[in-house]
């Protein structure tokens, strides 16, 4: 086919063929046309239905990696997971609304003439546009609404997973928590053995619950959680439903043991009270017993008065005593331990026995009321009448130790009780088996009181270590504590839980075992008297405890531990306790004594009496030694400290300008003396101003004598307080003034002993010296002697030895002697010494046996001088030994070696390096007035015939100066 083909040259040319309103405006017609226009919106379309399309793929890959997403088992990831997903749901939101936007926005750009020109009419290309932008759109809108069903329903299930991870966590935690607490719950078994432990467990048990109900209050609150989860149609309901169920059995199986725990206390609270109202009704009966005076019993109207007492008494046993055994044993089976068991058999085997006593003495009474006697007068009739007080059961009430009223009123009582058997032991000759029914009665008394007491102590102990000293590492009591109070626990409390231990195991069982046998006590105190010398260090330890408390005691941590353990008293008070109890033991065996003075355990109670008290006066004098400041050395190489007290002391030394000696003649010091094993300190006193054991004194050291060079004078003329103490070989001499005679004795015998005791050690050893000696020199080759006549001699100097020492104890002075072992840090330069000047007493370098005043006895003037080992200058020649080959000349430097038979001595010519026997009386002429080569050590001067002045000093400083024959005068 042909088309015609026009050739138009121009716009008009071609409005002839088309018509205008099919032209667009460039060519002159009408038509509402842009090509660049509609590319651009074609464009536009285009990529936002690939937008569409894009995000409804995205959204389903999502929804799907959503679906096949496995949940979690723990709380952290299934958090994280939660936080991830959120975060691409809300991605993927922002996408869609940036695609709706574009949507829009394209839409608007081709309904923009309408919205212009109302009037406008859309062209059909227009119209297809818009069709299929808001039909992309509704599809953009149906895929977010679909999006956003199922990111709900998925946000739900990871929530309800994060809820179940949560659920199981706290679940787990508390039933960690739960099984603590019932295990905690278990233990509480004990029953208790008296009314204030079993109050005490029930305080226990309260402040248990107490503490316990934060952890049953949240398992409570965990399971209605989990009830609401399973309300609320949770998808893990089969996995909440057992933990609820688990949850609300363990509260409940809490609550009901524990009131069964409290019900058992309560029964067993109950029954300790039937114990003790039976014990205390005993007590009360045994009390009247031995309050009834034996002689007003012996008239017809005293025995029918005792008969109405003991009648009237045996009334009040209906509603005290235990009646039937069995009785008691089926109501309380559920509570009735071996222990307590036991414990409810003692008390009726008591009451049993009471019983008894009341019989025997009814029937006594009886008799005494039928017959028509006269009655006996006592030798010393008591003005007024006997005080009749019940006595409470020592021990049974915790209160009973501080109550000084009631123990007063025991004393008083058994004193009395005491005095009439004693006077009436003097004037009736037949009642000496009533007297020792008594005497049994008041040792009871007494046993029962320190088992009572001391159980009450145990459990005072525990309950300070338990409520204050463990709370110090409690962490959940750490925010209490100040931080300057933190790690001091050992210096608050000492060692009381060394104390604890040895009462609460050992010390206890002991006393226990002779509650039936109370006289024999002392046995228990003697065979555990090492242990209590724990006590020395907590009484050490005290000041600073105290110390301690007083700064802190304001602290929150002290007040919440008191209102816990229901305690009316402070911390200090229970601190204290240890002190009060170790003073109370020797006040109970003061007491038992008394009343066991015929019974076979009387020694071993004065001999448990003399070393608690010896413990005492330890305890007492380490306080004192504690307080000592100024002192160098360690006070504990000084040995054992002996005695300790307060003195006036003058000094009257050789040394010093004559106004100070004057002067120190008349003015005395205060002075504090401590006397040790190996020296005695002089300290000043001190006292403190504070409170508590601040106030105590101290003592300023101002120096210090070494016992080895000491001696004594026991009896200064015109006052019979004094006594001197000097030093050095009296170079320094000081008078001590007691404040009793009796104190004055004390201390000198205890000086004597240690100065004695120093001498035995030092001839000991001398003489082992010597034998080793006389073994390694040859023997004497004098005809004049024989073995065995050698042997009687030496046994006789030995014999006269021991009797010398022995008369030591009664002798007026006593010095210390020169011991072999020397002592660092005690040297002192050693001086020569004129005997003449020496008053009533030792030299310190002397032997009691032939002191100045013993030789002057024996006839005064210079009497024979004795010789000593060691090593002198001869100053005349010698050519008559009993060896013809043994001489000596002037200068030469000779050796004493040892003293031999017949008045002869054993001499080594060190120059010549010969030996020989020559007579003493030679000897002497041949060293005359020569002075030793060296200075006598302390162990050739130690032997019991030598009178040489020696070294005062225990030190290696002895060498620095010699001794002198001519100084000594007999």
């Amino acid at each position: 086919m042909k088309v015609p083909i026009i050739m138009l040259g121009s716009v008009s040319e071609l409005q002839g063929y088309i018509d205008k309103t099919q032209l667009t405006e460039d060519l002159g017609g009408t038509l509402d046309y842009c090509h660049n226009r509609w590319l651009s919106r074609r464009t536009a379309i285009e990529g936002f239905a690939q937008k569409v399309k894009q995000t409804a793929q995205i959204l389903q890959s999502f929804g799907t990696e959503l679906a096949e997403t496995e949940l979690p088992n723990d709380v952290q990831s299934t958090s994280s997971l939660l936080a991830t997903h959120t975060e691409k749901k809300d991605k993927m939101k922002e996408d869609i609304r940036l695609a709706v936007e574009q949507g829009d926005d394209i839409l608007g750009s081709i309904t923009k003439p309408v919205t212009e020109n109302p009037e406008y009419k859309l062209n059909q290309d227009q119209l297809d546009n818009q069709t299929t932008v808001e039909r992309l759109l509704a599809q953009l809108h149906e895929t977010e609404t679909a999006f956003d069903e199922f990111w709900i329903k998925h946000q739900q299930k990871l929530e309800q997973c994060l809820h179940l991870r949560n659920f199981e966590q706290n679940f787990r935690e508390v039933k960690a928590a739960l099984d603590i607490v019932s295990e905690r719950l278990s233990a509480f078994t004990d029953v208790g053995n008296s009314c204030s432990h079993v109050e005490h467990i029930l305080k226990d048990l309260a402040n248990f619950e107490e503490k316990s109900c934060e952890t049953i209050a949240r398992a409570r609150m965990l399971a209605s959680e989990g009830d609401a989860f399973i309300q609320s149609n949770h998808y893990a309901v089969d996995s909440i439903i057992p933990k609820c169920s688990e949850l609300h059995h363990l509260c409940d199986a809490f609550t009901t043991e524990t009131e069964q725990r409290r019900n058992l206390l309560n029964k067993s609270l109950e029954l300790h009270g039937l114990l003790e109202k039976s014990m205390k009704w005993c007590d009360e009966g045994i009390y009247l017993l031995a309050s009834q005076p034996v002689d007003k019993c012996q008239s017809q109207d005293g025995a029918e008065s005792a008969l109405q007492e003991i009648e009237k008494f045996l009334d009040t046993g209906a509603g005290n005593k235990i009646k039937e055994l069995n009785k008691i044993y089926r109501e309380y089976a559920h509570i009735l331990n071996e222990d307590l068991k036991e414990h409810v058999q003692k008390v009726f085997q008591k009451q049993e026995s009471m019983e008894e006593m009341f019989q025997k003495r009814q029937i006594s009474l009886k008799k005494l009321a039928a017959k028509q006697t006269r009655p006996v007068q006592p030798v010393a009739p008591r003005p007024e009448a006997f005080v009749k007080s019940p006595c409470t059961s020592p021990g049974l009430q915790r209160d009973y130790v501080s109550n000084s009223e009631s123990s007063a009123l025991r004393k008083v009582n058994y004193r009395k009780g005491k005095s009439e058997m004693t006077e009436l032991h003097q004037s009736r000759g037949g009642s000496t088996m009533d007297d020792e029914e008594n005497l049994a009665v008041l040792r009871q008394h007494v046993i029962n009181e320190l088992i009572e007491t001391e159980r009450a102590y145990v459990e005072e102990l525990l309950c300070v270590l338990e409520g204050y000293a463990a709370e110090m590492d409690n962490p959940l009591m750490a925010h209490l504590i100040s931080p300057d109070l933190q790690n001091k626990k050992d210096i608050l409390f000492g060692n009381m839980e060394e104390i604890y231990h040895f009462h609460n195991r050992i010390f206890l069982r002991e006393l226990e075992n002779y509650i039936e046998y109370p006289e024999l006590v002392g046995r228990c105190f003697l065979g555990q008297m090492k242990d209590f010398q724990i006590y020395e260090k907590y009484c050490q330890n005290k000041p600073r405890s105290e110390s301690l408390w007083r700064q802190f005691s304001d602290s929150v941590f002290f007040q919440e531990c008191q209102r816990k353990l229901d305690h009316k008293l402070s911390l200090d008070s229970y601190l204290l306790k240890p002190v009060q109890r170790i003073t109370k033991y020797q006040l109970l065996l003061k007491e038992m004594l008394k009343y066991s003075k015929n019974c076979e355990g009387a020694e071993d109670l004065q001999e448990a009496l003399t070393s608690i008290l010896g413990i005492l006066k330890a305890v007492n004098d380490s306080m004192h030694q504690i307080a000592i400041t100024g002192y160098d050395g360690n006070l504990n190489e000084l040995g054992k400290l002996l005695m300790q007290g307060s003195f006036n002391v003058w000094t009257d030394h050789k040394k010093g300008h004559s106004k100070v000696k004057d002067l120190a003649r008349f003015k005395p010091m205060q002075r504090h003396l401590f006397l040790h094993e190996k020296a005695v300190l002089f300290c000043k006193k001190r006292e403190e101003n504070g409170e508590g054991y601040e106030k105590a004194p101290s003592y300023s050291y101002k120096h210090s004598l070494n016992m080895a060079a000491v001696g004594i004078t026991e009896n200064v003329k015109g006052d019979a307080k004094k006594f001197e103490i000097w030093y050095n070989a009296r170079e320094e001499v000081y008078i001590i003034q007691a404040p009793t005679p009796e104190v004055k004795a004390t201390w000198v015998n205890e000086i004597r002993k240690v100065l004695t005791s120093q001498l035995q050690a030092c001839r000991e050893a001398s003489q082992h010296r010597t034998l080793e000696q006389t073994q390694s020199l040859p023997l004497p080759t004098s005809s004049c002697t024989s073995p065995s006549r050698n042997r009687i001699r030496n046994t006789k100097k030995l014999e006269e030895r021991k009797a010398d020492l022995a008369s030591l104890e009664g002798s007026g002075t006593t010095v210390a002697p020169k011991c072999p072992e020397k002592d660092k840090g005690w040297a002192k330069t050693s001086h020569s010494l004129d005997a003449s000047e020496e008053n009533d007493g030792w030299s310190s370098a002397e032997d009691p046996l032939n002191s100045s005043d013993a030789e002057e006895e024996g006839g005064g003037g210079g009497g024979e001088m004795k010789l000593t080992p060691g090593k002198y200058t001869v100053v005349t020649d010698y050519e008559k030994g009993i060896s013809e080959e043994f001489t000596v000349k002037s200068g030469d430097l000779v050796q004493l070696i040892r003293e031999g038979e017949d008045g002869l001595w054993y001499v080594k010519n060190l120059s010549t390096g010969r030996e020989g026997w020559i007579p003493a009386n030679n000897v002497l002429m041949l060293i005359g007035n020569s002075k030793s080569a060296q200075s006598l050590s302390s162990s050739e001067s130690g032997t019991a015939s030598s009178t040489l002045s020696t070294s005062s000093s225990c030190s290696d400083s002895c060498n620095a100066s010699s001794t002198s024959f001519s100084d000594i005068k007999g």
